[in-house]
């Protein structure tokens, strides 16, 4: 029987691992749902790295078993193997293809990342923009952003003349000589460094939050409402002006794929367009203290005229009560405050969760 030659079988295993990689890119369901415009950049990476991935779990896997069953001892073969000393070829094989694979991939999330606003995240302070395809020395210097919070307002402004500038742009512009034209820098359109000054450029709705230990307060600057909860229109361009009062917090919505620091005398941004009606969560990614976990609140995308409707409805709720509790500090509670609503979900009531209390 003649023996199928080593390139065809070679090139035969190289065309299955390529279709099971496709396949397992496409349908390893490890992401949750999409529901932002930024979230398409993020899967279309995730996608490429699990592809690549499994293609090297294959090559590398299949080979050792296939190496395991056909070079496997044989009985009663008591002798050494050949000695193999090295072989560079092979060598500069496998360590040139994944040099190149990481090299590859870096770049491809570098312009993720960029695309995203992750190399100018300082723009919302300093609001710089394109005018006529250039940026304007003028856009440099905008109105102060307020960031209202329970504890009053905070104040986000672009620096005035003289003043020493926060991002490369603006050192930039500084540094060029007069009546030069400066170049055009694209705005991100999502993400971290999506900022707010072109007029054609502005967002739908702005949103103050302010991440608290250990709850989030949403805060409508052109309709004054204060809320626990995200409320959004789907579609439309959204602004997140992110601070923290007291220590670090993180504003994460998996489904948006978007995550922001909240620093505390510090605003940042955080730009999206929701793409799905629902309700997704809202999680804190840092560590800020004994109830961190619980530092969880719900961003609810309804569509126009439900938000409108949620607006107009809360516009004359909190006229009515003005001093109505949006948020409680759990610091501030008692054990038995704190735990009860969990208590109540798990059928446990208010005297056996006091003598739980009394036993400790």
């Amino acid at each position: 029987m003649k023996q199928i030659p080593a390139s065809l079988l070679t090139l035969t295993a190289g065309i299955l691992i390529t279709l099971i990689s496709l396949w397992v890119s496409q349908h390893h369901g490890l992401l949750p749902e999409q529901a932002s415009e930024a979230a398409v950049l993020v899967d279309q990476l995730f996608d490429v790295m699990v592809m690549i991935a499994t293609a090297l779990f294959l090559v590398v896997i299949g080979s050792i078993l296939l190496f395991c069953f056909r070079y496997r001892r044989a009985p009663g073969d008591e002798g050494d193997g050949i000695p193999i000393e090295g072989n560079l070829p092979l060598e500069v094989f496998w360590t040139a293809i994944p040099a190149v694979l990481v090299i590859g991939l870096g770049v491809y999330s570098v312009q993720v990342f960029q695309e995203m606003g992750g190399f100018d995240p300082g723009s919302i302070h300093v609001g710089h923009g394109i005018m006529g395809g250039a940026v304007s020395h003028e856009t440099t210097h905008e109105t102060t952003h307020e960031m209202h919070s329970g504890a009053g307002v905070m104040m986000a402004q672009a620096p005035a003349e003289g003043a020493i500038a926060t991002d490369a742009l603006s050192e930039m512009l500084a540094e060029l000589p007069n009546g030069a034209e400066p170049p055009a820098i694209p705005i991100p359109r999502y993400g971290f460094g999506a900022n707010t000054t072109e007029e054609d450029r502005r967002p739908d709705l702005v949103v103050n939050v302010t991440g608290m230990q250990y709850a989030w307060l949403f805060n409508y600057p052109q309709s004054g409402i204060m809320a626990g909860e995200l409320h959004i229109p789907v579609g439309k361009d959204i602004q997140l002006n992110i601070s923290a009062q007291d220590v670090i917090h993180s504003f994460w919505v998996p489904q948006f794929r978007l995550k922001q620091d909240a620093l505390p005398g510090q605003s940042a941004g955080l730009r999206f367009v929701a793409t799905k009606v629902g309700t997704y969560p809202v999680v804190c990614a840092e560590l800020c203290g004994s109830y961190h976990g619980g530092m969880r609140t719900q961003v609810i995308v309804h569509p126009q005229d439900e938000f409108d409707e949620w607006l107009q409805q809360n516009a004359i709720a909190q006229q009515q009560n003005p001093t109505q509790t949006v948020a409680v500090n759990p610091a501030d509670l008692s054990n038995g405050d704190y735990l009860a609503p969990y208590a109540q979900e798990m059928g446990v009531n208010a005297q056996v969760l006091s003598q739980l209390h009394s036993s400790f």
